[in-house]
């Protein structure tokens, strides 16, 4: 729930004025000036399920969503109603998750990742009221288990993310991925097998992907 504690607190401002500057033995004026001690934001609703050993930065938003034992959720996150979130996952700051997200446990969400549950999504009905719930239809989305979504990635609706898959920072990800591959670029695509990959250093694999970024924007 929001929560706001000030304390009043004061403060001294010194104001030197010209008559002070330029007389030497007349001392600063002195004010007390009250201020407010830093803001505690955190927004639970009190409907959101929440499991054990979770921990959850400020600024956050969460309402009528489940989340896991033993996970991590950013500063600056949204979870919507009905998004569930398994346990042992890290949900990085800056991240939408909205309602008919499913992701499952040993998950990692990079920052500012998005996911869409609208296919056409519009803001008013065919009587130009504002939509409401009854006007759309929530599509679904899957992440399985063990899977990585690198930052800033775009998570379509109607698409599942295989085990262990790992989707490439800034990716657009319009279709399914497939357990145990790597996909980047917009749209997604996949860049090769895990279970094919040698042992790189981390520093090796950025490269590779990076490289491969850059071949995916030539072709256009």
């Amino acid at each position: 729930m929001l929560t706001r504690n000030p304390q009043p607190v004061t403060c001294e401002i010194k104001v030197l004025t010209q008559a002070t500057q330029a007389t030497s033995n007349l001392k600063p004026q002195t004010y007390n000036v009250p201020r407010e001690e830093p803001m505690d934001f955190q927004s639970i609703a009190p409907d959101v399920k929440l499991g054990k050993n979770i921990k959850i930065s400020k600024f956050v938003n969460l309402y009528g969503c489940e989340i896991g034992d033993n996970t991590k959720i950013g500063a600056f996150v949204e979870i919507q109603k009905n998004a569930r979130i398994g346990g042992y996952c890290k949900i990085s700051s800056h991240t939408f998750i909205c309602e008919g997200v499913t992701i499952e446990d040993r998950v990692f969400i990079g920052h500012n990742v998005t996911f869409i549950n609208d296919k056409y999504p519009r803001s008013t009905n065919n009587n130009g009221e504002l939509q409401t719930e009854e006007d759309w239809k929530v599509d679904q989305i899957i992440v399985k288990t063990g899977a990585s979504i690198g930052s800033g990635a775009i998570i379509l609706c109607n698409v599942t993310i295989g085990e262990n898959a790992i989707v490439g920072a800034g990716s657009v990800v319009t279709k399914d991925v497939p357990p145990n591959t790597i996909v980047a670029g917009n749209p997604a695509r996949i860049f090769r097998d895990i279970e094919s990959l040698p042992q790189f250093e981390k520093a090796e694999m950025q490269r590779i992907l990076v490289e491969f970024m850059k071949n995916r924007q030539y072709e256009g």
